[in-house]
Parts: structure tokens; sequence; C-alpha cells
């Protein structure tokens, strides 16, 4: 099981356990976990040494992985750290995690309330197209689709919720994976919850995964205009979460202009579109 959530001031915490069929038990504190910069895919860790992920905590048994919560540090310091950051064109740093969708992510709303007030029918698009960022490679950056993850289906709307506490904790999977909003904790703004099948030899299998957006604590808007206050671009903060799900990890450091930076820049919609680490982070793993 692993969590991932993205926090507000950008802080991280990780932890993950792993249950193997034999019954083997074995934990990664992930103190100084590190981005992969490489070209090649490989997932050996370089000297960006980002900061650890906030609420990371994975257990690749029957297979529960939460993304680290998403933050955010402000519009303003986080504007400034964009300009000191890389193009996202450029910049190439991307960490992946031990998880893989082999077949088809089978997805379903939940029936409660959802971030930006949505509608249950704009909310299908919003998150397809959130979805869609990564399983096509959307980027502005010239770089083809090679990325074999077609596979995202929306069944239908359920009565079902993520399976995500307001702790921002994984609770017992349900077996549907489940986008909704609903209470996190402080200092959160969405939090992805993956469960996977343990596969020897390979990337874990992808069982179930669940995506909640904090509508308790912040503001989500599917609009982003030049008016726009205190407010986090919903389809921006759902391709990163969309980007756990498939396999990416959050990464630090001067490395804003990502999909997968973790913390979550109010006010922007830079994070719809893929930079050059997002799309060789997929590649690596598809």
């Amino acid at each position: 099981m692993s969590v991932d959530s993205v926090t507000v001031d950008g802080e991280t915490h990780g932890f993950t356990l792993q249950v193997d069929t034999d019954g083997i038990i074995s934990y990664d504190l992930g103190e100084s976990e590190s981005a992969d910069s490489s070209v090649a895919g490989s997932d050996t860790a370089d000297s960006l040494n980002p900061a650890e992920t906030t609420d990371d905590l994975t257990q690749e048994s029957d297979g529960t992985d939460a993304d680290a919560s998403d933050s955010s540090t402000g519009a303003e310091v986080a504007e400034v750290d964009a300009a000191a950051s890389p193009g996202a064109c450029s910049d190439g740093t991307y960490a992946a995690a031990d998880r893989k969708e082999y077949g088809t992510y089978n997805w379903y709303i939940g029936d409660g309330g959802l971030p930006a007030g949505m509608s249950h029918t704009d909310a299908i698009w919003v998150f397809y197209d959130a979805l869609d960022a990564i399983t096509e490679s959307y980027n502005n950056c010239g770089y083809s689709d090679q990325v074999d993850a077609h596979k995202a289906n929306y069944l239908s709307k359920t009565s079902y919720e993520a399976d995500i506490n307001t702790s921002s904790q994984c609770t017992d999977r349900d077996g549907l994976s489940t986008w909704d909003g609903g209470d996190l904790k402080s200092g959160v703004y969405a939090t992805t919850c993956t469960w996977t099948w343990p596969t020897p030899g390979v990337k874990n299998d992808l069982r179930e995964a669940d995506v909640r957006f904090n509508i308790h604590d912040y503001d989500f808007t599917n609009n982003v205009t030049s008016s726009c206050s205190n407010k986090v671009d919903v389809r921006s903060l759902g391709t990163h979460e969309a980007g756990h799900i498939f396999g990416l990890k959050d990464i630090y450091g001067s490395h804003s202009n990502l999909t997968m930076y973790g913390s979550s820049i109010e006010c922007s919609t830079r994070a719809r579109t893929l930079g050059k680490g997002d799309v060789l982070g997929l590649r690596s793993i598809y």
C-alpha cells in the first residue's frame, strides 16, 4: 500500500511497507529518496535528493498505494520557484514507483461533493482529461506518445467513497477505484491511495486506485482566470494524481515546472500538460 498527498507547505514524509507472497515483510523509511533524472528510464536515485514525500505510505502486498498529499506553498512563492526552475521541456527529472497498470484502469465517481462544485457530468470529462494527459503523454514539448498506457475507462457513478480517511490515510479497499471530494488532513490538497498485486521480477500490478480532493479546507476551480485567488486548478491537480496512479512519484527541489512536482501551484494550469521528465518517467514504466 502506498499513499501520496499534495501538501500546502511542500513538506514530505515517506514510508513503504511491503509484504511478499512468501510472507517476508520489508520496509523503507524513505527519508532520502531521490528523483531519477536518467533518460534511460532506470530508477536509480541521483544526487538531487528532493524532500521526502508527504504521507507517502506504500504497502506492496494486497497492494495499497497512496500518493503523497499534494501541497502548495502559496501563489507568490510558487511562481518564484517556477521562474527559477528549468523549463518544463528541458527538465528530464522523474521518479518512478514500483507499480504499473498492466490492464485497464476502470474508475468511478462518488455521489458526494466534488471539487470546484462540478456536476457529476462535468467531473467525468475533467477527470478524463486528467487521466488522458497521462495515458497519452500530452505535452507541449513535441514528444510523441510512446507510452503504452491507453487504459483508463470510466464506468459509472457510485455510492462508494474513496477509501481515504480525514487524516489522509488509506483505509480498507472496497474494490472500486473512486474519485471524489471530501475532508482530508489540513494542509493536504489531495491524496491518492493505490493497491497493487505483488508481481515478482517486474513492477507490481495496479489493483485499485482512489483519489480524494480536499474540498473541506480548500477551493478549486476548473476555469483559471486573471482574477483567480487562492484556488487550485482541479485539472492540474487531477493530472498530478493520475500520474501517481500510473506509477510516477513526486519530485521536489527546483523542478516546479513539471507535472509531478509535489507542491501544487495555486491559480496555475501549468501541470495540465506534461514536461520532459514526466514523459520520460512514463516511458520508463510503459
